[in-house]
């Protein structure tokens, strides 16, 4: 998923592909570890695709945050 269709979702959006994102990188371990995975670039791959959702997601929450300390 590329980083502008991450910054259209809200933000449980983004934290339930986080946590997707991290059963996949269990799985993939366990695959690994069954000798079922040849690529092992994965691993990789679904890192960097958790550290961007987490980025954006943190960018939202700041938002959220900002626009309710200027409500007040």
């Amino acid at each position: 998923m590329s980083v502008e269709n991450l910054r259209e979702l809200s933000i449980l959006e983004l934290e339930n592909k986080i946590l997707d994102l991290k059963k996949e990188l269990m799985e993939s371990r366990f695959a690994l570890a069954t000798s079922q995975l040849e690529d092992t670039s994965i691993f990789k791959k679904i890192k960097k695709e958790i550290a961007q959702t987490n980025t954006i997601l943190n960018e939202k929450k700041y938002e959220e945050k900002m626009k309710a300390s200027t409500n007040d």
